[in-house]
């Protein structure tokens, strides 16, 4: 009986981390599209281009 939980349980914690290793790869896609708009209409926005979008 103990190894049938412990197998269980495995199983969960693994499906538990590749649910949320695949939301982080959503996360960290979402965050490249938004910094690279960014990046885009701080080249080409007012002041010729030597405007910060951020504040580093």
């Amino acid at each position: 009986m103990v190894p049938l939980i412990l197998v269980l349980l495995l199983a969960l914690i693994l499906f538990g981390a590749g649910f949320a290793v695949k939301i982080l790869w959503w996360v960290a896609v979402v965050v490249l599209v938004i910094w690279l708009l960014g990046f885009l209409m701080r080249s080409t926005g007012a002041g010729g281009g030597r405007g910060r979008w951020y504040r580093w």
